[in-house]
C-alpha cells in the first residue's frame, strides 16, 4: 500500500470511505490514468456529462504534487501571455489568453457545488525583490487587464508593508481572483463528486501498461480496463515505462515545503494581515501563505530531477528568516517534497498518442489552476469540439537537449544562470 507522503496536508485531511483497489475486468467510456488535479478535473467534468469514467490512481487520491504544493492559485500559465504572444503569435496568444483565467473559476466553483471543504481563501500577492521585477508586474497587470481580468492592483513599498511584514520587497501586484486552498482537501472533494456523479474511482491500481487498441485496454496489476477512451494524467508521476514517448518531453523536478508549529493570532495576522498568499518574482520562486490553524507554510528550493533532498529544513529556513526575521527560533513541524512536471518551452503539454488515447501534462509548476482547465477541454473534446484542446495541442513539444542523461545538468545549469541574475536584479 502506498499512502501519502508525511506531509500538514496528509496531517489535516479530510476523512473519506476510501476507494477500492481494482482486481477485476471492467469495461467504461472513459478510462483516466491518475488521481491528481488533471484526472480529477478530467474525470469529474466527463461524469457530469454523463460518461461512464473510471479512474484509476496508483496511490492515494492526491498522492502526487495535487496533493503537496503550496495550495496557491495562480493565474495563467508558466509562462505569460506576453511571452506565448512574442514566440507563438497573436492568434495562439489571443486563444490562450482567452482561457488564463478559467482554471480558478472552475476550482470556486467546484468548491460551491459540492460544498469541498478545502479552506479557500482569496487573493494572492506578486512580490518584487527588485524595481525591474515590479516593471514586469506593472506589465504584467497590463496584459492581464487585456484579457479581462479587472481584479489586479499595483501595491507600492508602503502599501506592501501593510500586507506582508517584510522589508524584501519594493512592490507587488495583489490579484483579487487569486487564492489559496488546502490542495489535498479539494483533490479528496473532487474524487467524491466523480462518486456521487456515478464515476468508479480506484485506489492503490497503479497501471503497468496501456495497449494502444480500440477499444484500449488498461492493464494494472490485479485488474484491466477497457475503454472507448484513455486519458494519461500522471504528470511527474507517471514513470518513464507506461508512455515513455511522453517522459521523453518533460522532466519530474522536486520543490520543498515546510509548515511552522501554529501561530498566535496576533502573530499571524501580523505577518500577512489579509490572508493572501504570497509568491515573489524570481526565477527559482519562493511562495507563503498562512494556513487555516494559523501555520505560516513556505516553499522553494527547487531541486531538478525530483531528488529527495536529506534536510528540507536546510534549504528552505533561510529565505523564509529573510522573508520573517521575527520567527527566528520558530518550530518547523512539518516538511515534504513533491514533484512537479518541467516542460522545456514551460508551457503544458497537451495532445494525442493515438485516435483514442489523449494527455495533458507538463504545468512546470503553475499547475493548480491550469489542470482544472486541462479537465474541461478534454470533456470538450470528446463531446467534439476540440478548438480549445487544439490551442495547447498545436504548440511545440520540445524534447530536452541530451535526452534523458543530460536533461537534469543541462536544465540545473540554466537555472543556476538565471538565479543569479536574480540576485544580481538584471
Amino acid at each position: 500500500m502506498t499512502e501519502h507522503t508525511s506531509s500538514y496536508y496528509a496531517a489535516s485531511a479530510n476523512q473519506y470511505e476510501p476507494f477500492p483497489q481494482l482486481s477485476e475486468s471492467v469495461t467504461c467510456d472513459v478510462c483516466v490514468v491518475g488521481g491528481g488535479y488533471t484526472g480529477l478535473s478530467s474525470a469529474l467534468h466527463l461524469s457530469e456529462m454523463g460518461y461512464d469514467v473510471v479512474l484509476l490512481e496508483a496511490a492515494r487520491i492526491g498522492f502526487g504534487a495535487s496533493g503537496r504544493n503550496g495550495g496557491q492559485l495562480v493565474n495563467s500559465y508558466s509562462r505569460d501571455i506576453d511571452v506565448i504572444e512574442r514566440t507563438y503569435g497573436a492568434d495562439a496568444a489571443k486563444m490562450l489568453g482567452s482561457m488564463m483565467f478559467e482554471g480558478g473559476e472552475i476550482i470556486r466553483e467546484r468548491i460551491k457545488r459540492y460544498q469541498i471543504d478545502c479552506d479557500y481563501r482569496p487573493g494572492g500577492l506578486f512580490v518584487a525583490m527588485n524595481h525591474k521585477q515590479l516593471e514586469k508586474l506593472e506589465e504584467q497587470k497590463a496584459n492581464w487587464e487585456r484579457y479581462g481580468n479587472t481584479h489586479l492592483e499595483l501595491l507600492d513599498a508602503n502599501e506592501l508593508k501593510r500586507e506582508v511584514n517584510s522589508d524584501r520587497y519594493v512592490g507587488a501586484l495583489l490579484d483579487h481572483s487569486g487564492g489559496h486552498i488546502h490542495p489535498l482537501n479539494l483533490a479528496i472533494g473532487e474524487a467524491n463528486a466523480i462518486r456521487l456523479n456515478g464515476g468508479r474511482v480506484f485506489e492503490q491500481s497503479p497501471v503497468t501498461n496501456i495497449q494502444h487498441t480500440s477499444p484500449a485496454v488498461v492493464n494494472t496489476a490485479k485488474g484491466k480496463v477497457t475503454a472507448k477512451y484513455v486519458i494519461v494524467a500522471g504528470n511527474a508521476y507517471l514513470g518513464d515505462k507506461v508512455e515513455p514517448e511522453l517522459a521523453k518531453r518533460s522532466m519530474p523536478c522536486g520543490t520543498q515545503v515546510l509548515t511552522t508549529e501554529p501561530l498566535s493570532d496576533e502573530v499571524a495576522r501580523s505577518l500577512i494581515p489579509n490572508n493572501y498568499c504570497v509568491e515573489d518574482c524570481n526565477y527559482l520562486l519562493d511562495y507563503y501563505r498562512l494556513t487555516a490553524d494559523n501555520r505560516l507554510l513556505y516553499g522553494g528550493g527547487v531541486v531538478y530531477g525530483a531528488r529527495d533532498p536529506a534536510d528540507i529544513e536546510r534549504l528552505v529556513m533561510p529565505n523564509l528568516l529573510k522573508t520573517f526575521p521575527q520567527l527566528k527560533g520558530v518550530k518547523i513541524d512539518y516538511s515534504w517534497t513533491g514533484n512537479f512536471l518541467l516542460t522545456l518551452s514551460r508551457l503544458p503539454q497537451v495532445g494525442r498518442l493515438d485516435n483514442n488515447i489523449y494527455y495533458s501534462q507538463g504545468c512546470s509548476g503553475h499547475g493548480v489552476t491550469y489542470t482544472h482547465l486541462a479537465g474541461r477541454l478534454i470533456a470538450e473534446l470528446l463531446r467534439g469540439d476540440a478548438e480549445r484542446f487544439n490551442a495547447f495541442a498545436n504548440l511545440p513539444h520540445y524534447p530536452f537537449p541530451g535526452g534523458r542523461t543530460f536533461r537534469i545538468p543541462f536544465t540545473a545549469m540554466g537555472a543556476a544562470y538565471y538565479s543569479l541574475r536574480d540576485r544580481l536584479g538584471v
